[in-house]
């Protein structure tokens, strides 16, 4: 998951973030959430819902500071396993961007020193 500026702020208050897709007349929901205990990312699929969980001392340092993001690669069973990712969202440095980037974090690779 990648999250602009304000998805960024908002989880940092609230704890939880959501967002819905629409197929058709189907809904893909995914979510991030703080869990209190681990420290991993870790992920449900419940229905038509993924979400994403993440430590609580992860939330702080990565809200609060230029961390770019975290990853892990989680078991699943049966010998398969999920890679998961959460970083904050960067504006694209290509010409050709049709999106609105005005709500993501400066990209580090166009930043002189």
């Amino acid at each position: 998951m990648r999250l602009t500026r304000s998805e960024v702020e908002s989880f940092g208050k609230e704890g939880y973030l959501e967002e819905r897709t629409e197929f058709g007349d189907k809904i893909f929901i995914y979510a991030l959430a703080v869990k209190t205990s681990g420290n991993e990312l870790s992920a449900t699929f419940a229905g038509e819902k993924i979400t994403m969980y993440v430590p609580v001392q992860m939330v702080s340092e990565w809200t609060t500071t230029d961390k770019v993001g975290y990853d892990n690669v989680m078991a699943v069973g049966d010998g398969k396993s999920l890679s998961l990712l959460l970083e904050k969202d960067f504006k694209c440095i290509d010409d050709n961007v049709l999106e609105n980037q005005d709500d993501n974090y400066e990209n580090p690779l166009t930043i002189c020193e």
